[in-house]
This record gives C-alpha cells, sequence and structure tokens, in this order.
C-alpha cells in the first residue's frame, strides 16, 4: 500500500469562486433575502460597512447603516472597492471558521468550500450543519458532502451548493464547464 498523499490544486481562487457564486454589483439591489446588497454579496442591512471601510470608499467614518445605504443607492461602487469589500469578507469568514479545530485539517479545495458556506449562511447557519461538521472532524469528505445535499440550502442556491458538494466529496476544484442537474 502505498503512502503517497494526493496533492489538491486550486484551479480557482476563493475570490473567483466567490464571484462566480454571488456576482459582482457595483449599485445597491436587494437579493433573494430581501436585503439591501452591493460588491460581492456585501448584505448592507446586517453587515454594513467597517469604519475604515467607510474612511476609504466614502470618505467618511460614523455614518449608520442606512446613511451609507443611502449613499451608495446614489453613487454605487467601483470595481476596486468591490473588491477590497470582499477581500474584507474573505478574512472575517475564514477568522469565523479557523476557530473550529478541523479546518486547519482540511486540504485547500474542502476548505474553500468551507469559506464559501461560511459566507453564503452566516456562521450561525453554517453550525447548523451538525452532521455535516461532524463528519468533517474524522474525515468523512463523501458523507459530509451527503449531509450538505440534505438540507434546504442545498435546493435553494442551486449550482453553488451541486458544485460546493462535489468540491467536498472529490476534494477537486470545480470545472467552470460542468453543468448540473438541478433536480437531484
Amino acid at each position: 500500500m502505498s503512502n503517497l498523499k494526493v496533492k489538491r490544486t486550486l484551479k480557482h481562487s476563493l475570490k473567483d469562486q466567490l464571484i462566480l457564486h454571488e456576482g459582482l454589483r457595483l449599485r445597491v439591489y436587494t437579493c433573494p433575502a430581501n436585503k439591501k446588497t452591493i460588491g460581492v454579496g456585501r448584505n448592507l442591512e446586517d453587515v454594513g460597512l467597517s469604519p475604515e471601510e467607510q474612511d476609504r470608499i466614502l470618505g467618511c467614518r460614523g455614518l449608520s447603516r442606512s446613511q451609507v445605504i443611502n449613499i451608495l443607492e446614489e453613487r454605487g461602487i467601483t470595481k476596486d472597492e468591490a473588491l477590497y469589500m470582499l477581500d474584507n469578507d474573505i478574512a472575517r469568514c475564514t477568522k469565523d471558521v479557523e476557530q473550529f479545530f478541523w479546518f486547519k485539517y482540511l486540504d485547500p479545495i474542502r476548505q474553500k468550500v468551507i469559506v464559501d458556506m461560511r459566507f453564503n449562511l452566516g456562521l450561525a447557519g453554517l453550525k447548523r450543519f451538525r452532521k455535516m461538521i461532524g463528519h468533517l472532524e474524522v474525515g468523512a469528505y463523501f458523507n459530509a458532502a451527503e449531509e450538505m445535499k440534505d438540507s434546504k440550502w442545498y435546493w435553494e442556491v442551486g449550482n453553488r451548493s451541486r458544485r460546493l458538494v462535489k468540491m467536498m466529496a472529490t476534494g477537486h476544484d470545480y470545472d467552470l464547464k460542468e453543468k448540473f442537474d438541478l433536480t437531484t
């Protein structure tokens, strides 16, 4: 029996993956959860802009979330500002999932899956995947993928969930050419 370890390689960055899943919009829009959103899925009502982001994007600090939304509805943001916000979101989501002892043992592909799920569901939503997390703790990735499928989330987010389930089960990055059957 060989002890060769399979090296998992990333074809796509987490940033590219989140842009694929969330889109990139420079004007405020209402997301499917009925929240004012901008950039790459930044929920302005619940997350808003940090003081540093207000400084860099709006040139001032201390604004309320409703003031920020009103300004951004008028002026929008640039692509560079959207990517700056996305970098901050990725850092926050990664920090959140690093609290799980098992996260550091995942290969880079499966780490991307977990950060993507945290980005989409929030930390509380991710924590509701208790059976999936239990399988991750013992390295049972196929079972973890099956638990991802056994959720309301799987049916709500379409190709995103199918892509993430396959990545979790196989440990291989996604293929942009792949089509998914949304009935399974």
